[in-house]
């Protein structure tokens, strides 16, 4: 059978193309060998599932594993004690039963014990008798048993499940009296501090957790490029395309930062829709750099679950939407403080990162689709920049990309009649929220951009735009003088290395009365500079 990219659910080795996650798995395994208890609480589609079902069978051989998922309970069976522990109770059966999921080791006697209360449903069978039962199962059992509960989300609305992770936590603290679980991993977006909160959204009772005892955990789930490039060696190994591996990998990490869905995603669409496209002839014209950078404009362009879910969150927490809207459009760097709500959400959902104890964006996909969503928002819609991108847009494109001169020299007209007049305290904060609302309309459809993290400040950013399979880089900057000015020209000759381009942009806000607007062409060595100056 071929193997696919899988970007829906648990992904299978014999099914799918995968990152090797063996280091990953040996380390969960040393936590669990320590008897800790935690939460792998990860954003959506950040591998949780696929590394819950290859930790399983890495453990098979010294553990049982009794492996759950709450999605397959009904929201009824949460609704009391009763109903969650017999509910509990036989899907914890159903997994012994079913040959497909093979649990061994497990006393018998003791399991048609709990099958008697199962089909006796007394109703006077609740959490205290359900975890009688798991000790009794726990003691004797051949192997340590380790609890595996996939998607404990669906149980955040739930009193009862406060109640089983209080039980948990109780039998976890007399371990050495009373027999349990050898470990416990609930997985999910929300961690149980958020749990809580959700039901008692009381300061006072918001990280009252029962799951106090719970370990933390650290592990990185993200890809490193070396780890896409193993994926994609095995991918090469059966169609031989030819495609630079290191290189594809990097660009495919660049963009991603390693997000498990988004480098599946890109991939799969450069193994099955890229050759289909008119500008791509086979596999070997796609797995290249103007491949993925098609893959990626797709991928920005369209609809998916896991959007919608981003966009969902952001206009349901304003002061999540606040917050990301400050991190994009002024520059400004925000150190990372755990106490801060809305960067505690923002982590949890994974819309950012930390990087140098700074807050950053977590990926460029990311950075662009927030982008787009504040900027062509209805509010700033209306901008007069906007409308005159609008406007402009058709003059701009040419048959094998765009006239970034011609888009600068347009822009330094139009922000100079618009805002000229206004202070500079407006201009050092705004200057690039309005280039980029004149550039989105420019670009939309065709092509997308981000800021290139490395020289996002209030001083400088670079803007990198992909179009039509084209780089341009163009640094945005505020005007300090001839010396800084020299540096900043040495900087972006620096990346235009790093981007393999002859051809730069710098977009300077100068504040000098005597300034001189409009565009010259600067000649660096083998490069060349185009500085607008507003």
């Amino acid at each position: 059978m071929r193997k696919r990219f899988n970007i829906t659910g648990r992904c299978v080795q014999s099914r799918h193309y995968m990152v090797n996650i063996d280091d990953r798995l040996f380390k969960i395994k040393t936590m669990i060998e320590n008897g800790d208890y935690f939460v792998m609480n990860r954003a959506r589609q950040y591998g949780k599932t696929t590394t819950l079902g290859c930790l399983s069978s890495y453990l098979e051989s010294e553990y049982i594993v009794i492996s759950m998922d709450f999605q397959l309970m009904s929201d009824n069976k949460f609704c009391d004690e009763h109903s969650f522990s017999i509910a509990f109770a036989d899907y914890l059966l159903e997994i012994v039963r079913n040959d497909k999921v093979p649990v061994r080791g497990l006393d018998s006697n003791v399991l048609q014990r709990l099958h008697a209360e199962v089909e006796m449903n007394d109703y006077n069978y609740g959490l205290v008798e359900l975890f009688r039962s798991l000790s009794s199962l726990c003691r004797t059992a051949e192997k340590p048993v380790v609890l595996i509960i996939d998607e404990v989300d669906t149980a955040s609305n739930y009193q009862v499940f406060l109640g089983f992770l209080a039980q948990l936590r109780g039998y976890y603290l007399k371990r050495e009296i009373n027999a349990t679980f050898q470990s416990v991993i609930l997985a999910g977006v929300y961690n149980i501090k958020n749990l809580k909160s959700k039901l008692r959204p009381e300061s006072e009772h918001r990280f009252n957790s029962p799951w106090n005892i719970a370990a933390d955990f650290r592990l990185d789930m993200s890809f490193s490029a070396a780890d896409i490039k193993g994926m994609l060696c095995e991918y090469e190994a059966d169609y031989m395309t030819g495609m630079d591996i290191e290189m594809v990998a990097g660009i495919i990490y660049d963009y991603t930062s390693g997000y498990p869905v988004l480098v599946s995603d890109i991939c799969k669409r450069i193994d099955e829709e890229i050759p289909e496209m008119d500008s791509f002839s086979d596999k070997a014209s796609a797995w290249t750099r103007k491949g993925v950078l098609e893959a990626v404009n797709c991928l920005i362009s369209e609809k998916n679950m896991l959007f919608d879910s981003l966009t969902d969150k952001v206009e349901n927490y304003p002061d999540l939407k606040n917050f990301l809207y400050s991190l994009l459009m002024t520059g400004k760097e925000i150190a990372y403080n755990p106490d801060i709500e809305a960067i505690d959400v923002a982590l949890m959902f994974g819309f950012v990162k930390v990087e140098n104890t700074k807050v950053v964006v977590a990926n460029r996909i990311f950075e662009t689709r927030l982008y787009n969503m504040f900027l062509t928002s209805p509010e700033m819609q209306k901008s007069r920049m906007y409308t005159i991108g609008t406007r402009d847009k058709y003059q701009f494109v040419k048959s094998d990309g765009l006239d970034m001169d011609l888009i600068l020299e347009r822009f330094v007209t139009s922000f100079d009649d618009l805002y000229g007049d206004r202070p500079q305290s407006f201009l050092e904060e705004d200057g690039r929220r309005y280039f980029l609302l004149y550039l989105r309309p420019i670009i939309n459809g065709m092509g997308n951009y981000y800021i290139e993290s490395r020289t996002r400040n209030m001083e400088r950013t670079d803007v990198i735009v992909d179009y039509g399979g084209k780089q341009y880089v163009i640094e945005l900057k505020i005007w300090r003088g001839n010396a800084y000015n020299s540096r900043g020209e040495k900087q972006l000759m620096e990346y235009l290395d790093y981007y393999h381009l002859d051809c730069g942009y710098m977009l300077s806000f100068n504040f000098n009365k005597k300034k001189e607007i409009g565009l010259k062409r600067i000649c660096l060595g083998d490069k060349v500079l185009v500085e607008a100056v507003v």
